[in-house]
């Protein structure tokens, strides 16, 4: 399973947010280079990176800071927030990304996000399912759709895609755990999906049973920034 750190994005600075509200914003570093780098340094490969001015605003904002942290590590960076328009996301592929993550573009557009998925190709493009109270919420997780998540996880799996990042947000941030019934739950009917779990890790017991539960990937944020796992755990569970 592939350990992928967050760094979430507002005013160019590496900040955390609680389930999504922006008003619980706690800032964690001035240089989000700067976490960048001691990832790479305790051989992390992987990073999740999440523009949340952009995903509030109608473009991608803060796409300096991952031209920055792509030309300066090597780091295979997936890029979400604020992905609305061909423009958008060009720029997030010209800007280093390897990976793009759509989720409101997904449910407002879902022509244009297939799109995506038949020029870029099913490797470059993760499907973002964020789930509030079954349903899934858009726009930086402001607005709940009428979307449930088995029906619009299987409709794009459908269409080829593979990668799916599903967090719900009601864990998320909060340190008690992921939902593993839900990404059962997922996994079950759909086999072929690779589930890339976020939200509510805490400790590495929650890493290893999401590598049991076949996840493809793990997102950890909070957990790393309030010291719940060190830099050496991860780096012992990449290594072994």
């Amino acid at each position: 399973m592939r350990i992928i750190p967050a760094i979430d994005i507002i005013d160019g600075k590496c900040v955390r947010l609680t389930k999504g509200d922006y008003s619980t914003k706690k800032i964690y570093n001035e240089d989000p280079l700067e976490v960048a780098n001691m990832f790479q340094d305790h051989g992390i490969q992987y990073l999740h990176l999440v523009d949340l001015d952009g995903a509030r605003s109608s473009q991608i904002v803060n796409y300096k800071v991952l031209e920055r942290i792509a030309s300066k590590t090597r780091l295979k960076i997936d890029f979400g927030g604020g992905l609305k328009s061909d423009a958008d996301l060009q720029v997030a592929f010209d800007s280093g990304a390897a990976q793009i993550t759509g989720g409101s573009i997904a449910v407002k557009d879902p022509e244009l996000f297939q799109t995506w998925i038949a020029n870029y190709g099913k490797e470059r493009i993760i499907l973002g399912a964020d789930v509030k109270k079954g349903k899934i919420a858009v726009s930086g997780w402001t607005e709940s759709s009428d979307l449930e998540l088995l029906p619009f996880v299987e409709d794009y799996l459908k269409r080829g895609l593979e990668y799916v990042i599903c967090t719900d947000i009601s864990r998320d941030g909060m340190l008690e755990g992921p939902s593993l019934d839900l990404y059962k739950e997922l996994m079950d009917p759909f086999p072929e999906i690779r589930l890339i779990a976020s939200g509510g890790i805490s400790g590495m017991d929650d890493v290893f049973r999401l590598q049991e539960l076949g996840c493809e990937g793990a997102i950890i944020g909070k957990a790393i920034y309030e010291n719940r796992i060190s830099m050496k755990d991860l780096e012992n569970f990449i290594t072994t």
